[in-house]
């Protein structure tokens, strides 16, 4: 006997105009925004050295990230990067996609949790929706989830779509994959929520992501605040990379990477920790400090806001890179 399953035609959703938003688009830093704090170390300059390099040497540097850099401003940052060439592939999970395609649409994204749970209104916004039958649409030209979010936002005449990342991927030709985990999203609320559809757009994303990790060698792979399906994503897709590499005779070893986060992980962050320690259950730590890298690469964890990091590696890879320019003409 099946066991009985929730009926979303009972829901009630509302307009977005009715929500009361967290985030508003005068809280997008611009591009001359100092960073929030000073930062010491010297890990920047050289993940900024290895960027410059990548794409000199025609290597990718995929951006992984998730929805906290929209939600603290950094949208600006990261589309100007896409423009620019140092970033050539957008990776995220579905919050990231859903606060980019608000703050493109209405200026403004981001609910309180605390406010809107007690009523169960959380989540339940009809415009947000609409991101569920733009996938289903988009999987029809064989699109996957973050390809057709971003060609919806880069096409249709939202106010703000300028500040959308995934448009800026669609409009540079470049990959922005979406990651998502079904139940994790608030669209996936919606009555319209097509589970098969997300599935199959998302694995083919993850297919997609994978591809873009067989050119890795050479390459640089920045993990910003995910802790989870960065890292998981990630190494699923350098196994699959590195077993095809392996039967050619090939391999995919030297390449950089770094982990952007607050956790404290200690003064060792090549080594894995202990299993009696807490660090080492941060998946990033030893999926992408340590054991991804211990065949020849380079990894880097900057622990600092991203309000601060970010604009001071932006202003780093510009500098270097037009520094650089006249001696490559």
């Amino acid at each position: 006997m099946p066991y009985p399953t929730f009926d979303r035609s009972q829901l009630r959703l509302l307009p977005l105009a009715e929500r009361i938003h967290d985030m508003q688009l005068d809280e997008v830093l611009p591009l001359d925004a100092p960073p929030l704090r000073d930062y010491q170390g010297t890990e920047l300059q050289t993940l900024a050295d290895r960027v410059i390099a990548a794409r000199r040497a025609s290597r990718p540097v995929i951006l992984m990230m998730g929805a906290h850099m929209i939600k603290v401003g950094l949208s600006r940052f990261i589309v100007d990067l896409i423009a620019r060439g140092m970033v050539t592939h957008i990776a995220c999970n579905g919050a990231f996609a859903i606060h980019d395609y608000e703050l493109a649409a209405i200026g403004a994204t981001t609910e309180s949790v605390a406010r809107y749970i007690s009523s169960g209104q959380f989540g339940l916004w009809n415009e947000t929706g609409y991101l569920n039958d733009v996938v289903r649409e988009g999987l029809t030209q064989e699109m996957g989830a973050g390809e057709a979010i971003g060609r919806w936002i880069a096409e249709s005449p939202f106010p703000h779509s300028d500040l959308s990342v995934l448009a800026a991927a669609w409009r540079a030709g470049i990959p922005a994959t979406i990651h998502v985990g079904i139940g994790n999203d608030i669209i996936h609320e919606h009555p319209n929520c097509d589970g098969a559809a997300w599935g199959a757009a998302s694995y083919r994303d993850f297919l997609v992501f994978t591809h873009t990790v067989t050119q890795l060698q050479g390459g640089v792979f920045l993990n910003y605040g995910t802790a989870v399906m960065g890292p998981e994503v990630y190494l699923k897709a350098l196994s699959m990379a590195r077993n095809v590499a392996h039967q050619r005779g090939e391999q995919i070893n030297i390449f950089t990477t770094a982990v952007f986060d607050l956790q404290d992980l200690g003064p060792d962050v090549h080594h894995t920790p202990d299993k009696s320690q807490a660090a080492y259950y941060f998946r990033p730590f030893k999926t992408i400090l340590v054991r991804t890298v211990q065949d020849g690469g380079e990894s880097y964890y900057v622990r600092a806001d991203h309000r601060t990091t970010l604009p001071i590696l932006y202003r780093l890879i510009c500098a270097g890179w037009e520094a650089e320019a006249p001696a490559h003409g």
